[in-house]
Order: structure tokens, then C-alpha cells, then sequence
């Protein structure tokens, strides 16, 4: 089994994991600035269409992960 790779978003990828299967994972960030500069999506066009079409589908095994990197000063801010 191999990772899935989304077309297009290659510069959003900050790494891979190594556990059972492998992932791909995604800088969420970066893919809403993807879909902004390369589609001229505004940032809500953007985030609706990440969360319904990008982050909400299942590809099957080797799906890739998402994360919103962020200093710890941001996390505890979440909090």
C-alpha cells in the first residue's frame, strides 16, 4: 500500500508517517493558500470547499492526514 498523493498540493505536504500504512501529511494552511492564489478562491470559498471536498473525503487506505501547524503560544490559545 502507498500513500495518496492529492494532485496539485505537493507543496502543502510537510512529511509522511511511518506507522501501519503510509500517509501523506498536509499543512491545512497551505492547501487554503493553494486554493486561494492558484484558484482565486476567496478565504470562505476556500475553507468550504477544503473541509467538504479535501478534508471530509475518504480516499480508502493511505488517506492523507491533515494538520494546522501553529506555536504552542497558538495551541494554548485554542484552549
Amino acid at each position: 500500500m502507498s500513500a495518496i498523493i492529492l494532485d496539485g498540493l505537493d507543496s502543502a505536504i510537510v512529511g509522511f508517517t511511518t506507522e501501519t500504512e503510509p500517509r501523506a501529511v498536509y499543512d491545512s494552511d497551505k492547501i487554503l493558500a493553494i486554493l486561494m492564489d492558484r484558484d482565486g478562491m476567496t478565504e470562505e470559498q476556500a475553507i468550504d470547499y477544503y473541509e467538504y471536498n479535501i478534508e471530509g473525503g475518504y480516499l480508502g487506505e493511505g488517506s492523507p492526514l491533515f494538520i494546522r501547524v501553529m506555536t504552542l503560544e497558538e495551541f494554548e490559545e485554542m484552549l
